[in-house]
């Protein structure tokens, strides 16, 4: 599990309240119920409203994916395929029908069924470029709540301030309730402007880098599962796909290999 967007949201927010503190004020003073309900559930509505259905019921899950997605080092999943190749090499592609069961990657398994099932190469790559530009698709469409929330959010925060300050007119009368009455107008733009800004755009930024890396990842498992269903030299796979890693990670695999061959 990569816990980036756990520690950068939950940063953010407590330097919020550390800032809060050392100024003075106190952290209710900003977690007032209504300005709450009003920027969350408002940006959520609106973002729902520009979308489908679907997209706002799949919300606990974009969310989920966000905070808690599992990123494959792209090394292991390099020395799985190599290891497959190689058994495939000594056995025969057949072989790998007991190997697939124990695969944990998803879209490797399908690649590997296909392969074993005697799809035609063009076809296999066909097939499994097509899923490739599926998952872009509706990642793409999944992201856009998100995106949405964060544009939302700081007008709905505005919106909440100047219902505030209407009410701050309707009690001049009360001179003493008013300072009390404005501060709490503006923690509806406090919350808009931040929770944009610290959760939903980071939040859609997360996904959208989350779904380039799954992308590539895929794009490396159709290469190699091809070149295993070619019956290529494990050696060649092996350096075919090490080329395709970025750079930081293609140095880790050649320094793992080079250790191992020792």
């Amino acid at each position: 599990m990569d816990i980036a967007s756990i520690v950068g949201v939950v940063a953010a927010l407590a330097i919020v309240f550390v800032v809060q503190a050392i100024d003075g004020g106190h952290a209710s003073s900003i977690l007032l119920f209504a300005p709450l309900l009003l920027v969350f559930g408002g940006a959520f509505m609106a973002a729902t409203a520009g979308g489908v259905l679907k997209d706002a019921l799949n919300f606990p899950k974009l969310l989920q994916r966000a905070f808690l997605a599992k990123v494959t080092p792209p090394t292991k999943l390099v020395d799985d395929i190599v290891k497959l190749a190689e058994r495939a090499r000594r056995e025969g592609l057949l072989a790998l029908e007991d190997a697939v069961k124990t695969v944990e990657h998803q879209f490797l398994k399908r690649g590997l069924q296909l392969a074993i099932d005697g799809t035609d190469p063009e076809e296999l790559h066909d097939i499994l470029h097509a899923e490739v530009a599926a998952k872009k698709k509706a990642d793409k469409a999944s992201m856009k709540l998100l995106e949405g929330m964060g544009g939302y959010a700081p007008t709905i925060g505005i919106i909440g301030t100047v219902m505030g300050l209407v009410h701050v007119l309707e009690n001049l009368a009360d001179p003493e309730s008013l300072g009390p009455a404005i501060s709490s107008a503006f923690v509806a733009t406090l919350w808009g402007v931040l929770s944009a800004n610290v959760i939903w755009l980071p939040l859609a930024s997360r996904l959208t880098r989350l779904s380039g890396i799954e992308a590539e990842e895929m794009e490396l498992i159709i290469d190699g599962v091809l070149a295993i269903q070619a019956g290529s030299n494990p050696r060649l796979v092996a350096q075919k796909l090490r080329s395709l890693l970025p750079p930081d990670a293609r140095k880790a695999a050649e320094a793992a290999s080079t250790k191992k061959a020792a």
